[in-house]
């Protein structure tokens, strides 16, 4: 239900953003802050994410700050966390917040709201959250009976629903300094490459979402027929970058190089973002990929396409599931070394490349 005139604050003058995921979550939440910049042009828009997905909205022209919570606290011991929780909630409330939007689903963030202090704070009404504190936290409840049903980027616009804003910017959005671009231009000109070029990003920090090396390996010689350079990229992960070797010793095309573990995020960003095609499985490089309108072939399998396909018109998605049985999303063993994403045929990926690349 909307909020009445009488009961929002006016004007609008801060707003806090929660929410405490992974890093293609965070890219995620861009359509709320993009909407909330729309809606209250005057407004400050700050956010609250974990240290390590900051980069992600770092340069956002939309945000005023960035809060942090940085989950190397813990291990430094209970008094220091506590210090500096408490010094978090101190220059929280020093913002003196509007409205506080909780996009988050832990108790963690339902405190921060609650002692927030601001006048009107929302949240989802999720029902394993159904409690006193949890309503005490937030003074507004958005439903999620229908996320079953809802692309991410949908689940998090319906929070604002008591807001009752006419135009919704839907829109992921990622952003990175010109300096990131020139860094982008040097390290692949100092590999020989100068002009148009593919990205493939083969790894995700979890096995059963990556493709067989075997199979890259043969998508990427078989790329060679476009006449363009291939980039691969990958975390600075050890698993991710051995993963990255291992394909390219199985590897013939004499015209790819591998970036693995030598970008940053905003840096692979640049590079995503100029690329003529991104091929990758679902990451969070894919995530922006969409943000980045960069056409996207993404390889999924048992995961919950409806929530996390690419959030873009100019993408394609290969499901596994459209060639063998997969287990049920809930199901998985995220530790398992098995790779369901076997099952799709190199022919696919390479058809669906073409698409693009004709």
């Amino acid at each position: 239900m909307p909020i009445s005139h009488d009961v929002l604050p006016t004007p609008i003058k801060r707003i806090l953003l929660i929410k405490l995921r992974h890093h293609g979550d965070m890219l995620l939440t861009t359509p709320v802050i993009n909407t909330l910049h729309r809606q209250y042009p005057d407004a400050g828009i700050d956010i609250l994410l974990y240290k390590e997905t900051e980069a992600i909205v770092r340069y956002h022209p939309a945000l005023a700050q960035i809060h942090v919570i940085d989950r190397s606290w813990k291990k430094q011991g209970i008094g220091h966390q506590l210090q500096q929780e408490t010094a978090l909630i101190k220059t929280l409330r020093s913002r003196h917040y509007d409205i506080v939007i909780n996009l988050a689903d832990q108790w963690r963030s339902a405190i921060i709201t609650y002692l927030s202090g601001a006048t009107l704070r929302i949240g989802f009404d999720y029902p394993k959250r159904r409690s006193f504190f949890w309503h005490k936290a937030h003074n507004r409840l958005v439903s999620t009976e229908n996320h079953g049903r809802l692309h991410t980027v949908e689940q998090n616009l319906s929070i604002l629903a008591p807001l009752d804003i006419a135009h919704v910017d839907s829109r992921t959005s990622m952003y990175y300094p010109a300096a990131d671009d020139t860094h982008r231009q040097t390290v692949l000109a100092s590999r020989g490459i100068t002009g148009d070029y593919l990205v493939i990003q083969p790894t995700s920090r979890w096995n059963y979402k990556c493709w067989d090396d075997e199979k890259m390996a043969e998508l990427i010689d078989a790329l060679q027929e476009q006449n363009l350079p291939i980039v691969l990229t990958a975390a600075p992960d050890k698993h991710e970058r051995d993963m990255i070797g291992k394909i390219l010793a199985l590897c013939h095309n004499p015209r790819v190089v591998s970036l693995a573990g030598e970008l940053t995020l905003t840096q692979l960003a640049a590079v995503i973002d100029h690329a003529r095609l991104f091929i990758g499985v679902d990451s969070a490089p894919m995530h922006m990929a969409a943000a980045l309108n960069t056409p996207c072939v993404a390889l999924f399998g048992p995961t919950k396409l409806t929530f996390w396909r690419p959030w873009s018109e100019n993408s394609t998605v290969i499901w596994a599931g459209n060639f063998a049985e997969l287990p049920p999303p809930d199901d998985i063993d995220t530790s398992t070394p098995q790779r369901y994403l076997s099952a799709i045929p190199v022919d696919a990926v390479l058809q669906a490349a073409r698409g693009y690349l004709a």
